[in-house]
């Protein structure tokens, strides 16, 4: 595995690839990496000749009373985790080098930013599609795998890419899960132990609103008090949107007639939970 710091090294190894028609496949990851971010890793490896993964935390992405300073950074389990998970290329680059003195451009998918977690991270979404696009051209790639969980993400990039005719294919892998349901996420380590418990009530929320969809509720109001009654049970939860949407364009919907995503986030104690669940009538 070659670990890459530079952009123009990055750019240069992996053109010398695809000279060699060698398939580019890249996760791009904030590091702190778990098994969420191992199975696209996985997939990747499995999908193509060539593998490259990003660390980088991103400041743009993160607001002001936000956890820029605190975010993990285990550097040193990543580069094993990734190396054991066969990467190619680690692209591992400073800050300067992705935002150098004098950066002025930014990127906003209009309207899809400003719904859901945009309402609460304003600026969010634009540091994200940002980053994601100069990834885009610093690794070249064929495909890009990303996670489920990370939905209204998913949708904003679909749409960058569409929209700005950026020739990449992009790949969305499941949730994965711990033992008690909890989405995998490099968060989940600021939770103690009674926190942690306090969390069970998200997938339980979720498997119950499945089950009731599945018995024909189609109300979504009543699907989301009754998601509602079962989280606010949790008196170290507390919900920041809870929501019923179309899967493609984040537009909510009063009556489930086809597939459509639930969404929440929720905090626990000091730290915030993002989670969904692809449902179906």
């Amino acid at each position: 595995m070659k670990i890459i710091r530079s952009v123009n090294l990055m750019t240069k190894s992996v053109l010398a690839q695809k000279a060699a028609r060698r398939s580019v496949g890249f996760v791009p990851t904030m590091g702190a990496l778990h098994e969420g971010h191992l199975s696209l890793i996985r997939k990747a490896r499995l999908d193509n000749d060539i593998v490259a993964v990003s660390i980088f935390v991103n400041p743009a992405q993160f607001g002001p009373k936000e956890d820029l300073k605190k975010y993990p950074r285990p550097v040193n389990k990543d580069i094993s985790l990734c190396r054991k998970a066969g990467v190619d290329f680690l692209f591992y680059p400073r800050s300067q080098e992705i935002y150098p003195e004098g950066f002025k451009t930014y990127v906003t998918v209009e309207g899809l930013s400003s719904l859901l977690c945009g309402r609460i991270r304003a600026g969010h979404f634009r540091g994200v599609a940002t980053v994601v696009l100069k990834f885009f051209n610093i690794v070249r790639p064929d495909t890009v795998y990303f996670g489920q969980k990370d939905f209204q993400q998913v949708v904003i990039i679909k749409r960058m890419v569409s929209d700005l005719n950026i020739p990449v294919k992009i790949k969305v892998m499941p949730i994965i899960r711990e033992g008690t349901g909890l989405a995998l996420s490099s968060r989940n380590i600021y939770l103690n132990k009674e926190e942690k418990k306090a969390t069970l009530a998200i997938p339980k929320a979720l498997n119950l609103a499945n089950i009731l969809i599945k018995g024909g509720l189609r109300d979504s109001k009543r699907l989301i008090s009754r998601i509602k009654m079962i989280i606010e049970k949790e008196k170290k939860v507390r919900i920041d949107y809870v929501a019923i949407v179309k899967e493609d364009d984040l537009t909510p919907v009063n009556k489930i007639t086809g597939k459509c995503v639930i969404a929440l986030a929720v905090c626990v104690g000091k730290t915030r939970l993002i989670d969904n669940m692809a449902v179906k009538a």
